[in-house]
């Protein structure tokens, strides 16, 4: 028979061998898990935007805040696209947080897009406003209005603001204008934070 000290040398691997295992597969279920949160996001991000779609249709034959599920408390107002960039976003009314996790929200107070006037939309900076960092200035954004046109805007810059900064909202007189507006930075961890990442398109 080992002696004591021995046997004891021995199991205290064994032991060690067994929490590093435990450990592991607590991080794997735990990224899992993370990664399971960002597909369901992603998985309904985009899901609602083939139902606001069929919105969207409903709103251009004439009904009024078509919503895209029977018991939504929005409706699309406008669609927004990039013809360079292959890029459609359904945008709708309202910009609170149950509003933009199925879409772009139109910022009540503001003028609706592609109407004279500032229009402010925000949206998630990892879902359908992603596309925000690589818009260049002079690309063209077109503006489909519900109530019929189509009207395009030539981005002039982009700017990180502060969440507070109020100037986004401003409305200069006689100047027709987007702005889009969402969280920055765009590759950060964590939802919300005090930036803002600002694009500004002026009509054509």
């Amino acid at each position: 028979m080992l002696p004591s000290k021995t046997v004891r040398a021995a199991s205290t691997p064994r032991w060690k061998s067994r929490l590093l295992h435990a450990a592991a597969l607590v991080a794997f279920c735990l990224a899992l898990w993370q990664l399971g949160q960002g597909t369901y996001i992603q998985a309904k991000a985009w899901l609602a935007q083939v139902l606001i779609k069929q919105a969207w249709a409903r709103t251009l034959e004439g009904e009024a805040q078509a919503k895209p599920w029977p018991w939504a408390d929005t409706w699309p107002v406008a669609r927004i696209s990039v013809p360079g960039r292959d890029i459609e976003r359904y945008v709708l009314a309202g910009a609170n947080g149950r509003t933009i996790a199925f879409g772009p929200g139109h910022v009540f107070g503001t003028p609706l897009p592609g109407e004279a006037g500032n229009s402010v939309v925000g949206a998630h900076r990892d879902t359908h406003f992603a596309f925000l960092r690589e818009l260049q200035p002079g690309e063209i954004i077109a503006v489909e209005k519900s109530v019929g046109g189509t009207r395009r805007y030539r981005v002039a810059g982009a700017e990180i603001v502060d969440k507070s900064e109020t100037r986004v909202l401003a409305q200069p007189p006689g100047e027709t204008r987007l702005t889009l507006v969402t969280c920055y930075p765009f590759d950060a961890l964590r939802a919300g934070g005090p930036l803002r990442y600002v694009v500004a398109a002026h009509a054509i």
